[in-house]
């Protein structure tokens, strides 16, 4: 399992970018200001296995950040996620020792997957996910599959596929739709609650054959959770 700290002000973004890396098997601790980041790192940079960081912090700026990462420890992997996206602006914080950069806004697969390679160079190996299972459900989060009573496979899309796993994943959780929808999309939710619940209808009638649409329960103006 991989230590990863993201540092980020936006709470919407710093979620969806935890919960993403957490899918992948990483232990992600969450810092949502310069200030707070440099506390946690109090230990040591060594701590975490790679850093994602914002720039325009509160308290310590990214920029100082990343100096402070660089004079303690030359080998954590940082990763700068910025608006900030000149040529000028990459090449002064390579200079000053991120290993990657990211313009907003970005796609967190390919945040992931740099995160995978920084990982790589540091000879650090991601757990696998293995599987989700619920009652006749098993979900497969690698392949991204999901098989009713272990023998026939039902298609879905991606955001569906994310839909059913983050509902897998806390069966016990009620979800409201904008937690649903930045859990799916990856980006903060956009205000309209009618995305979400298609989508979920969606599912049930690709679900209703096996028998197991059931097992989405609407809690009425609350939102979705397993039954």
């Amino acid at each position: 399992m991989a230590r990863v700290l993201v540092v980020e002000d936006d709470a919407a973004i710093n979620d969806v970018v935890a919960t993403r890396l957490s899918r992948d098997g990483h232990e992600v601790t969450q810092a949502f200001s310069g200030s707070e980041a440099r506390l946690l790192l109090g230990g040591g940079a060594d701590a975490f296995d790679v850093v994602v960081c914002d720039l325009m912090l509160p308290g310590v700026t990214g920029e100082e950040l990343v100096g402070l990462i660089r004079a303690r420890d030359a080998a954590t992997p940082i990763i700068v996620i910025s608006a900030r996206a000149t040529a000028a602006d990459k090449i002064g914080l390579l200079g000053l020792g991120a290993d990657d950069y990211l313009a907003k806004p970005f796609d967190l697969d390919e945040l992931a997957a740099r995160v995978e390679v920084q990982l790589r160079h540091r000879g650090v190996a991601s757990e696998p996910t293995g599987l989700l299972r619920y009652r006749l459900w098993t979900l497969d989060a690698e392949a991204r599959t999901l098989t009713i009573d272990a023998d026939t496979e039902v298609p879905l899309t991606k955001i569906e596929f994310n839909i059913l796993e983050a509902l897998a994943r806390r069966p016990n959780k009620v979800f409201s739709k904008s937690e649903l929808f930045e859990l799916a999309w990856g980006e903060p939710f956009a205000g309209d609650d009618s995305t979400v619940a298609v989508h979920v209808s969606n599912i049930r009638a690709k679900l209703r054959a096996s028998g197991t649409d059931d097992y989405i329960k609407t809690v009425w103006g609350m939102g979705f959770k397993l039954a």
